[in-house]
């Protein structure tokens, strides 16, 4: 299998963002964008079935309008020819190996959902865990675009073991920790290794290098910080954890 210098350097952040140990959100999202970058596709979204429900639920995307998805939240993923095939597949997947294109664009799903964002070319890759999907990646490109081919799932193929790896050991990072303070305990193990550096006085560039992740991550870390704690500022946050430290 050949690799450009472009594809090697981005298939290395991506193995890079899915060894920091980052929540299962953060996963599909953060990788969302570099396999985005890497496959130069135009939309990405993610989600993770529900059992108990019967749906695919804790949906994430990328340049996809929010109504539109909502649609496919409350109807169309209930009317939807491909997605549960290409789930049953259980590897990288092109839309167009479990349904011809001019098949695909006849449908209601087709036009009255995927079309309205512009999705058009669709590649799907799924992680399983004992049996369970616990979570997906969609990635589309335009009509105007060529479709994805057998390099891109020979790409995804390298980088679904480390996606389902990732996957696994959020279960353990995403379950919260204890602490007296209200709203800390919703803190993710991640989000308080950011948290201390804050109380230490690191900058955000300081930060990354210590935990060896990449600026953005951690600006993405610090808003959800915020957001769970109901703060605004560093110092806020640095005496709201410090009553515990």
């Amino acid at each position: 299998m050949y690799l450009s210098a472009r594809e090697t350097r981005l298939l290395s952040k991506a193995f890079g963002l899915l060894a920091e140990g980052l929540s299962a959100t953060d996963v599909r999202e953060q990788l969302g964008y570099c396999l985005m970058e890497l496959l130069q596709a135009d939309f990405f979204a993610s989600y993770v079935w529900n059992d108990s429900e019967n749906k695919f639920d804790e949906g994430i995307s990328i340049n996809m309008d929010a109504a539109n998805l909502g649609t496919y939240d409350a109807y169309y993923q209930f009317h939807d020819p491909i997605t549960f095939e290409l789930q049953r597949r259980r590897v990288p997947t092109l839309v167009t190996q479990v349904m011809p294109q001019r098949d695909l664009m006849r449908t209601e799903f087709f036009n009255d959902f995927l079309a309205r964002d512009g999705l058009h070319w669709g590649v799907n890759v799924y992680s399983n865990v004992n049996g369970r999907n616990v979570g997906d990646l969609r990635i589309w490109r335009r009509h105007n675009r060529s479709n994805f081919d057998r390099h891109t799932l020979e790409l995804l193929n390298l980088i679904e073991p480390a996606f389902s790896k990732a996957l696994r050991q959020s279960a353990e990072i995403d379950t919260p920790v204890y602490d007296k303070y209200e709203g800390i305990s919703t803190l993710s193990a991640r989000e308080r290794a950011v948290a201390q550096c804050v109380i230490e006085g690191l900058t955000d560039k300081e930060i990354a290098v210590r935990l060896a992740i990449e600026l953005s991550t951690v600006r993405t870390y610090l808003k959800r910080i915020f957001s769970k704690l109901g703060l605004n500022r560093r110092s806020g946050l640095a005496a709201a954890l410090g009553k515990n430290h």
